[in-house]
């Protein structure tokens, strides 16, 4: 059934659908970031609120459904969310706390199934096919879930059941928020080709521009190509995947080994900065972070990235393959400066900086060797995150970073919350 809400129509499915065929979740959290600061701050339900950096020219993290209403969007500049929503409280955010209630989400998703594809920090892909004998159908599985993630943490979460999973997390997000939205296999033409063409993977607003100059505005109006067209039209690859799954075709499966394929962090300064002390100590602290997330998921980083951003928005990116992979902030945070120390900064202020580890990999695979010139550091680092993890964060720092204020979460490098 449709329900008209907030946030446009919103479907959710009424208690007596269910299908044996929808075995593929998406379990979304709502408002992630901001639902769980709800959690300290509960005479702010029903309020708006806004996650961001205390700096005017903060981006906002995310966002409660109330602010939203009036427009106040993630990524969105702070000082632009306060015109739309002047009555908005804003909070800074907490990284620590949101990590946290993460894993205690994906342990939940874990008792369930096995086969849990987490794709951020407040999201993941299930497969419970294997687990129906036990748990019982599809619908039971996913209403279960919704009523224990509530239960044990305070939170609410979205979730779309379906037979592949593109469908399914396109129904986890019509159905926000804290609902459930089940699509048989035999519904999914139905549901898919109603929508508007930007509702695909791979279709941003250019390409909805330019399709919709063609006449092309719905999924089934995609469908209702020939494949040789669109590939004319888009190209070969983008034109034959948007065929595909413009007929719900997604033959992907749910892999619990996949791996973020980046992590970083990047700060707005609150006034350009041009001082190189400046810049070296805001790498530091960013490669801790970058390095503290790695570890905590279990990965290594081939990859280094930095990030600048100028006075006047022009914006560079520079990356360095490394000889092998680390998690180490101290090797991480060499290679961002080696970066830095790189560019002709000569008369040039910085608005903006940020450092990311890429080409991920599980640590302790093969491609680490024996020894490693990282081991100390790896081990000093590893006392710090048990450290962080019973005190907080800040209970440990690099001497460089001490009376640098702590930020969790500067800017907006973590995928910003639905």
């Amino acid at each position: 059934m449709s329900v008209k809400g907030g946030q446009g129509d919103r479907q959710v499915s009424a208690e007596s659908v269910d299908s044996s065929s929808a075995t593929i979740l998406h379990v979304d959290m709502d408002a992630f970031f901001a639902s769980v600061e709800l959690l300290d701050r509960p005479e702010l339900r029903g309020k708006p609120v806004i996650i961001a950096g205390e700096s005017g020219r903060s981006v906002v993290t995310s966002a409660t459904y109330e602010a939203r209403a009036f427009g106040v969007r993630s990524a969105m500049p702070v000082s632009q969310a306060k015109r739309l929503c002047p009555a908005a409280v804003i909070i800074p955010p907490h990284g620590a706390k949101y990590a946290h209630y993460s894993r205690r989400v994906m342990s939940i998703f874990r008792d369930v199934t096995p086969l849990v594809e987490p794709l951020s920090i407040d999201e993941a892909f299930l497969d419970v096919a294997g687990a129906r004998r036990l748990l019982g159908s599809p619908g039971i599985i996913a209403r279960g879930l919704r009523e224990r993630v509530l239960a044990e943490t305070g939170l609410t979460c979205s979730v779309g059941a379906a037979s592949t999973k593109f469908v399914a997390k396109l129904a986890s997000t019509r159905s926000k928020p804290d609902g459930l939205l089940i699509i048989p296999a035999e519904d999914t033409l139905g549901f898919l080709h109603p929508l508007p063409v930007g509702a695909l993977w791979g279709v941003g607003k250019a390409t909805a521009e330019s399709l919709g100059k063609r006449g092309m505005r719905t999924v089934g109006d995609l469908a209702a190509t020939p494949r040789d067209v669109l590939q004319k039209w888009v190209g070969v690859a983008a034109g034959g995947r948007l065929y595909d799954l413009a007929w719900g075709r997604d033959p992907r499966s749910v892999d619990p080994e996949s791996v973020e394929k980046s992590v970083g962090h990047e700060n707005t300064f609150a006034t350009d900065v041009s001082d190189p002390v400046l810049l070296r100590r805001e790498l530091l602290d960013q490669s801790e972070r970058v390095a503290v997330r790695l570890r905590a998921a279990g990965h290594v980083s081939r990859t280094i990235a930095l990030k600048l951003r100028f006075a006047d928005f022009t914006t560079i990116t520079r990356s360095r393959t490394l000889s092998e992979p680390t998690s180490v902030a101290r090797r991480i945070y060499e290679q961002a400066v080696e970066l830095l120390e790189e560019q002709d900064l000569v008369g040039r202020r910085i608005r903006l900086i940020g450092v990311r580890a890429e080409q991920l990999a599980p640590a302790g695979g093969d491609s680490l060797s024996l020894w490693s010139e990282d081991d100390g550091w790896r081990e000093a680092e590893q006392v710090m995150d048990a450290a962080v993890e019973r005190f907080g964060r800040g209970a440990i720092r690099p001497a460089t970073l001490l009376g640098k204020q702590t930020r969790d979460l500067p800017g907006h490098t973590i995928r910003p919350d639905a």
